[in-house]
């Protein structure tokens, strides 16, 4: 009976961020570490001893939410540890966990535990991306832009980028997609004004000037995902020419300001009127209460 062969360990990469590092329950001094070797355990580092991620992927913290999340540390401190790498004699660099250590830092706190890794730069980019892809709440626009780094600066192809994050080629190719979008559609995808499906439904239109005409008449009326898809399929069979509505001349665009004001002033509330260029259109008057609905029917003099 011939000898079994050890299975082959599996990349760990494929398995998400816990994987990579190894997680040990095991406690050491920082002095222990030594840069060369890959020790498991969490360690006690000083907050003024680290620095932050120069490939941190994201650019903007919400205060409020850090100031949240600081709260909670000063009650049940850091449930979670920060990841760093060890570059000198006490001194490390954040790899992953940068919203911890700043609200650690809100909450007054001079050390944090954290997991120490071996990891050049194009090991600590991959973890990075793959950290705030698995563990922030990114808009889409942020996971496109993640996606597409990963695969430009960490010489990935789509199905290994796949295997990293846990998402299927196509959910993959989807997110890519929309970085092909015009960038006044992907400023409105990072605000959140636009939804991803909206989107996904907007790179089916080819022609630019027909994609932005449905994108502002989504905007502008409000429109749902099933019936933006609707006017996509339509505009691609040929069945229905997209006129962007919300276009209006500059002088009728000023009297409509004005006299939204005007309401506004009136109403004693903040009143939305729309029209397009065929004078059609709405008015909006919002209410907080019985008693304020009541006011607004009194002048209007129906009570």
């Amino acid at each position: 009976m011939a000898d079994q062969q050890p299975k082959k360990k599996k990349s760990v990469l494929g398995r998400g961020l816990g994987a990579l590092l190894e997680d040990s329950p095991a406690k050491h001094k920082p002095e222990e570490i030594l840069p060369e070797v890959v020790k498991a355990g969490i360690f006690e580092i000083k907050l003024s001893q680290i620095q932050v991620n120069p490939f941190q992927p994201r650019v903007y913290f919400d205060k409020e939410a850090l100031l949240e999340l600081s709260e909670s540390i000063k009650v049940q401190g850091i449930i979670q540890p920060i990841t760093v790498r060890k570059i000198d004699t006490d001194e490390y660099q954040l790899i992953s966990g940068e919203r911890r250590f700043q609200a650690s830092k809100i909450a007054g706190l001079t050390q944090i535990p954290a997991y120490v890794r071996t990891a050049n730069d194009q090991q600590m980019l991959e973890m990075a991306l793959i950290e705030n892809i698995q563990r922030e709440n990114l808009n889409a626009l942020e996971i496109a832009q993640s996606y597409q780094r990963l695969l430009a600066e960490c010489d990935l192809k789509q199905e290994e980028l796949g295997d990293r994050v846990g998402k299927n080629r196509t959910t993959v190719n989807n997110y890519l997609r929309l970085l092909k979008l015009p960038p006044t559609i992907q400023a409105a995808i990072r605000d959140q004004k636009l939804s991803m499906g909206h989107a996904r439904a907007l790179i089916n239109v080819e022609d630019i000037d027909k994609q932005l005409a449905i994108f502002n008449k989504a905007l502008t009326e409000e429109l749902s995902v099933r019936k933006v898809e609707a006017l996509v399929k339509a505009l691609n069979e040929g069945q229905h020419e997209v006129k962007n509505t919300s276009e209006l001349d500059p002088v009728k665009k000023y009297e409509i300001n004005k006299l939204q004001q005007k309401l506004a002033s009136h109403f004693g509330t903040k009143v939305s009127l729309k029209a397009n260029p065929k004078n059609k259109g709405e008015i909006k008057i919002p209410f907080n209460s019985t008693s304020d609905l009541n006011r607004i029917l009194e002048i209007l003099e129906i009570i």
